[in-house]
């Protein structure tokens, strides 16, 4: 009889094996699970200071840089951030070696792709940034990070959309082509909310108008959560795969 070693074949077994589509869920729940707690706990107990303005006129709805800058709304924002920044990286590298993969000998597809890689993980960083310096803290660093973060989730939705429009000249799946159908309404739907929400903070900021800030930051809530809905959309495009935690095999090893 053949001796085997103790082990070898358990060793071969992945250590962990967790469908893309649950992580995908995981991933976007947790920011989007600490947003909705952040802003009822602001507005259940801290309402005069969230929605408090140097304006000083009557407002309605506290912004998201308000309700995650008090306590313990900040530390319930950190914690869901937190946990969520790392599956975000790595849905990042996966989209990397998906999009390589379609475009194997093609130069400029490959450099957008590369591209998107690197706004995808500006947008991540900035997100980190602005949730780990609140705005009460300093507010100028936290202003820095929303506007990497909203520069470059923007940036990357714009790029992801046309990565997506070149696949589709050649052949999408039923669930491909409804996810590409909807990045490109997700990302119509945050930029003209974005661009709402800047006239509403400029206006507040001009005229000091009561209520306007609640405006402001109803639209600020569309474009996180429309932000969060294209993340989604990595469900249907990795429906199939998984995520694995495996030993290489012998002769793979480093």
């Amino acid at each position: 009889m053949q001796q085997v070693p103790y082990g070898s074949v358990d060793r071969d077994k992945p250590l962990i094996r967790v469908p893309f589509t649950r992580l995908a869920v995981i991933t976007v729940c947790l920011p989007l699970l600490g947003l909705i707690a952040c802003i009822v706990l602001a507005i259940l107990y801290h309402y005069n200071d969230a929605t408090y303005t140097h304006c000083q006129v009557p407002n309605y709805l506290p912004s998201i840089s308000a309700a995650i800058s008090l306590t313990p709304e900040r530390y319930i924002w950190r914690f869901s951030i937190g946990l969520h920044s790392a599956p975000r990286f790595l849905v990042a590298a996966a989209y990397l070696s998906f999009y390589r993969g379609r475009f194997t000998r093609r130069l400029t597809e490959q450099l957008l792709s590369g591209l998107t890689f690197l706004l995808a993980l500006s947008e991540n960083v900035g997100l980190l940034l602005l949730t780990y310096v609140s705005s009460t803290e300093t507010y100028n660093l936290h202003k820095s990070g929303f506007i990497v973060f909203i520069g470059s989730s923007l940036f990357h939705m714009l790029c992801t959309c046309k990565l997506w429009s070149m696949i589709a000249n050649y052949s999408l799946s039923a669930e491909e082509m409804m996810s590409y159908r909807l990045k490109r309404r997700l990302f119509l739907f945050n930029g003209f909310f974005f661009l709402l929400a800047l006239y509403f903070y400029r206006r507040h900021n001009k005229y000091c108008e009561a209520g306007i800030y609640s405006f402001f930051a109803g639209c600020e809530y569309l474009v996180v959560l429309s932000n969060m809905a294209f993340h989604m959309t990595a469900y249907w495009d990795f429906g199939g795969k998984e995520v694995m935690v495996a030993t290489p095999p012998e002769g793979k090893r480093f």
